[in-house]
């Protein structure tokens, strides 16, 4: 039993499989009897799996537990289609550990069936996502993405560092890629573009505000590489407030991931999650161009309040406006 389980759940030691058959968390689907890690099972026999929501979902920020957003915004809706404002730190769909705080998980409870992903964005990256109802639109819409038919607009707050060149629209065209195996998978590095590493990537950046050594910025990628948005912007000198990776390194990413983050760690990064928000997305949906648009997320607009002078409903304005002059290109 314990070595047909470990199969499937490579994360698991040995010895957390057995405590986990002991305590009945593993088990032989209608099988009377006490089932022990050396319990043989034949063929077609079912394995059950029991999965306890526990702390290993928590989120921390200078030792204290973060009060995470429970329910997420509903832009749109209709028989098909679910389109939401994730929250930060929701997984997209359960992966890895994350397996109760996530988007599809969340809307299977109220729709009592499954919820499919169209897309998806990193789990501290908040913003707009598509849901689907039914596995027909999934594959349609998720079509849309693969076919670069969808135009993505995000939001970001930045450091400003010395490499940046003080220019307020640019485009970003490193090659990105991913070097090694081990804690190197982490990491996304940028190359040349005539580099015979990586893949092409293309994201345009367009500064909209600029104060104290901090930029807010839009970016619209063109491209859908993994961390796209924050390597491109660190590359140029504006690494993302927030950013454990990019803006302090694998060192300081690790020291968070085991809570074990100094005060000068936190005043560093400055948020609990990298400063990036999907505001809106345009993609081909029942024979016609949809917009969807969502607003600022809370925890961005307190760090705004907090550090800039600038007006929140005149920023969130300003970000729609010229969200739909890129929609119209």
């Amino acid at each position: 039993m314990a070595q047909f389980a470990q199969q499937y759940f490579q994360t698991f030691s040995r010895e957390q499989i057995k405590k986990k058959i002991l305590s009945g968390e593993i088990f032989i689907h209608k099988r009377p009897g006490k089932i022990k890690s050396s319990t043989k099972l034949f063929c077609k026999e079912i394995v059950e799996v029991v999965i306890i929501k526990s702390s290993h979902e928590d989120e921390y920020w200078r030792g204290e537990k973060l009060l995470i957003e429970v329910a997420p915004k509903i832009i749109f809706e209709d028989h098909d289609l679910l389109v939401i404002e994730k929250p930060p730190f929701m997984s997209t769909h359960p992966a890895g550990k994350h397996i109760f705080y996530c988007a599809t998980v969340y809307f299977e409870k109220f729709h009592q069936k499954t919820i499919h992903s169209i897309h998806r964005l990193d789990r501290e990256t908040s913003g707009v996502l598509l849901l689907a109802k039914n596995p027909q639109v999934a594959n349609l819409m998720t079509e849309q993405f693969e076919q670069s038919n969808v135009k993505k607009c995000y939001f970001f707050i930045s450091k400003i560092t010395e490499q940046f060149k003080n220019i307020d629209e640019f485009t970003a065209n490193e090659k990105l890629g991913n070097p090694g195996t081990g804690r190197d998978r982490v990491i996304v590095n940028a190359y040349d573009t005539d580099s015979f590493d990586g893949k092409t990537a293309l994201t345009y950046f367009k500064i909209i505000y600029k104060e104290n050594g901090y930029a807010l910025g839009l970016a619209f990628p063109q491209t859908g590489r993994q961390h796209q948005i924050r390597v491109h912007a660190m590359t140029h000198g504006l690494p993302l407030i927030g950013d454990k990776l990019y803006l302090g390194g694998y060192p300081l990413f690790q020291r968070f991931k085991d809570n074990q983050a100094t005060l000068d760690d936190h005043e560093l990064v400055e948020l609990p999650r990298h400063a990036l928000h999907s505001m809106g997305l345009k993609i081909p949906y029942q024979n016609q161009i949809s917009h969807f648009i969502g607003t600022l997320p809370e925890d961005i607009k307190g760090w705004i309040k907090n550090k800039l002078s600038l007006n929140i409903e005149d920023l969130e304005n300003e970000v729609r406006e010229k969200i739909l002059q890129y929609f119209e290109t």
